[in-house]
């Protein structure tokens, strides 16, 4: 049976609320966050030991690509477009980046660690009761 991934169970956020609004994946409650995009140790109402996932630096890689693309079209459509001068592209384009990047990633890590506890995702484990190929079917 395929565990079911919905909102429905009781304090648990979509993604999007998460992502959003730095919610606890375990209860709902805005104390994801310690800093603009630095998690918290654990959430302050339920408990959650937030320290045992691990999202690692995949979101700050895409954002790069992603806002990077972003801010260079836009600054090389306003080139072509009206050629304001370089201080122009200064005072647009540094605070838009810093924007984009900051709201990235407290949506993407948000994004990240819920699916994490939603799916219960861990380290891989390999030792002598979990060898080679532990939790699969040994029928071929």
């Amino acid at each position: 049976m395929v565990p079911d991934n919905s909102a429905s169970e009781k304090g648990q956020p979509s993604i999007g609320q998460a992502a959003l609004f730095g919610l606890c994946p375990s209860c709902g409650a805005r104390t994801l966050f310690s800093g603009w995009v630095r998690f918290a140790p654990k959430c302050r109402v339920c408990g959650l030991d937030l320290s045992q996932f691990n999202v690692g630096d995949g979101p700050a890689a895409f954002l790069i690509l992603i806002v990077g693309a972003i801010v260079v079209g836009l600054a090389a459509w306003l080139q072509v477009a009206i050629a304001p001068p370089f201080w122009v592209h200064m005072i647009l384009w540094l605070p838009l980046s810093t924007l984009l990047v900051i709201i990235g990633l407290r949506a993407a890590k948000a994004a990240l660690i819920l699916a994490e506890y939603r799916n219960r995702a861990g380290e891989a484990r390999q030792g002598p009761e979990h060898g080679p190929g532990y939790g699969q079917d040994k029928q071929r």
